[in-house]
């Protein structure tokens, strides 16, 4: 079985390199930024094809199959929240699918009554430990979540397999509102060095509308507030609108946010300046992220952070291969392959900056070529949890 999967994986090395051979005869100018990201990708394909022997402890506790690739739940479980309830009502949600793929049925219909009456229980208090300005929202989001429930229940008595996967995610999208209206406030401060740079203090969502259809990103400034602040403040600006994608393979990533000229980054406009943001990482056992060195720099390569890159759509920033603390405009939505790049053995994660997950539009992200056109990004949701 091993030689096979060797064989099988030089096989799509191959044919890789040659639709890279190809491609580099059709663009003359390939962005340093690319350089770093194929490298990455490319040191993975080497260890996957090596590690068979011996590997370090940090990734042997991280086995692919363990590994979240839900983009909706790894944003969820990176909410700094502490609330046991809710997080046990996510849970219990979140194992709904696959119990009704296994068909314990009386397990799913013990659970619904479980968090039908945990929610029951525990609203007042809930409500009680937020400011007064958010318990109406916090009451609008649970009482949402309550209502869910009600069809999510009829159909686990009446064994609908075809609607509780679609249920159970609508009522796991009412916990996750539920969840943030706990933050009362943001839970750190970033280093006084980086601190005059704009910074997403919550999330926000972007509409990225293309020439192949739309697709929507959520952007986590929890755990990447200043990279997360800088998308967001070009986008407000409009500085996405009409660049096209400069780096493109449809089994690796899509790159993107070089503006016309011999600039590769952003300038400001106020100031005249390039502007930078540097990589921004956070562990989970950490409050606050860890910034300016890689995980590679720390030793730390093969350790999962709190967003790594372990969906398809997951936003990070780019920067040039010899600097991680370079960032700009260019950004870059990783296109998972398991085969390739496996959640939790990925060298990517930690060596750039996650700050989003592409979490509606799939079909678009898979039609997006080398060349197409963004139309227009547009903050549609959290534009007042950015601060300049």
């Amino acid at each position: 079985m091993l030689n096979l999967n060797l064989n099988l994986s030089l096989d799509r090395m191959d044919r890789t390199n040659k639709r890279e051979n190809k491609r580099e005869k059709l663009v003359l100018h390939r962005s340093w930024w690319a350089h770093g990201i194929k490298l990455a990708i490319a040191c993975v394909l080497v260890i996957s094809l090596t590690m068979g022997a011996a590997i370090a402890p940090s990734v042997a506790a991280l086995p692919t199959k363990s590994a979240i690739k839900d983009p909706r739940i790894i944003l969820r479980n990176a909410l700094p929240i502490d609330s046991e309830v809710l997080r046990d009502v996510q849970k219990t949600l979140e194992q709904m699918p696959r119990q009704t793929n296994l068909k314990r049925w009386s397990s799913l219909k013990k659970d619904i009554e479980t968090i039908s009456r945990t929610l029951v229980q525990n609203q007042a208090q809930l409500i009680a430990e937020v400011s007064a300005d958010r318990q109406g929202l916090l009451t609008e989001h649970l009482t949402s979540l309550s209502n869910s429930l009600v069809p999510l229940q009829e159909a686990i008595l009446v064994k609908d397999r075809n609607n509780i996967k679609a249920l159970s995610e609508k009522a796991l999208d009412y916990v996750g509102l539920a969840e943030a209206d706990l933050i009362q406030t943001f839970p750190f401060e970033v280093p006084a060095q980086y601190a005059s740079l704009p910074q997403l203090k919550g999330r926000a969502q972007v509409e990225l509308s293309t020439v192949k259809g739309n697709a929507i990103i959520t952007v986590d400034g929890f755990n990447a507030p200043v990279n997360a602040g800088q998308f967001i403040d070009l986008v407000q600006q409009g500085f996405y609108d009409g660049l096209t994608f400069t780096r493109a393979d449809e089994n690796y990533y899509l790159q993107t946010g070089d503006p016309n000229g011999s600039i590769d980054g952003y300038v400001d406009p106020a100031t005249g300046k390039y502007r930078t943001v540097p990589i921004e990482v956070r562990l989970p056992d950490q409050k606050i992220p860890t910034y300016g060195k890689t995980f590679e720099e720390q030793g730390l390569s093969g350790t999962l952070p709190v967003l790594p890159f372990a969906a398809f759509g997951t936003v990070a920033m780019a920067h040039p291969n010899d600097d991680a603390n370079a960032g700009s405009s260019q950004f870059f939505i990783y296109l998972f392959e398991s085969e390739l790049t496996p959640a939790g053995l990925n060298l990517l994660d930690g060596n750039y900056s996650v700050f989003g997950y592409v979490t509606d539009g799939k079909e678009t992200l898979d039609k997006l070529r080398l060349g197409d056109k963004i139309l227009s990004a547009r903050v549609i949701s959290g534009a007042e949890n950015l601060v300049k």
